[in-house]
């Protein structure tokens, strides 16, 4: 786990919520405080769906919200003359990129063992604070993953010329 500090706020919430930079994760959750506090619960709602739409695959391919299918309402939220108190985004790395991650290291973990690569996206009124962590099915011993995850989130940044220092 990392807290990686972003230099340039602006630069990063265009990224983050007008362009397409971060459209390979899903939401899982979202507070986000303006003039009111919203909370974002990124699960699918089975209720919303028909039975038949709830087990096709291609309409709900995963358990939370694409962050590209959301992200709109979140703009909505934040966008406007006044910056938000606060906000905080949990963010899970789509699914079928976990093999590529644990491609680049020598662990016995597979892509099957891992919950989720989240990535946090904290903002207090003052500081954006991204926050790596890693979720697996069972408890594991091999921290390989968690420094994969790191490696690939600083590598993600950096191709997408996000400024950002360690914390």
């Amino acid at each position: 786990m990392i807290a990686l500090k972003i230099t340039n706020i602006k630069q990063f919430m265009s990224k983050f919520l007008a362009g397409d930079a971060f459209d390979s994760f899903l939401l899982e959750q979202a507070t986000i405080s303006t003039y009111n506090t919203f909370t974002i619960d990124g699960r699918q709602n089975r209720d919303f769906y028909t039975l038949e739409e709830w087990e096709d695959q291609e309409i709900r391919p995963y358990e939370f919200t694409a962050w590209k299918k959301i992200r709109p309402v979140c703009f909505d939220l934040i966008k406007g003359k006044r910056t938000p108190t606060a906000f905080h985004f949990v963010m899970h790395l789509i699914p079928d990129y976990a093999s590529s991650i644990l491609q680049k290291g020598d662990t016995n973990v597979t892509a099957g063992q891992v919950k989720a690569f989240v990535l946090n996206v904290k903002y207090d009124g003052t500081a954006l604070t991204l926050i790596t962590g890693t979720a697996f099915h069972t408890f594991i011993m091999d921290k390989t993953p968690d420094e994969l995850w790191d490696r690939a989130v600083r590598q993600f940044l950096a191709n997408r010329q996000i400024d950002f220092q360690p914390e």
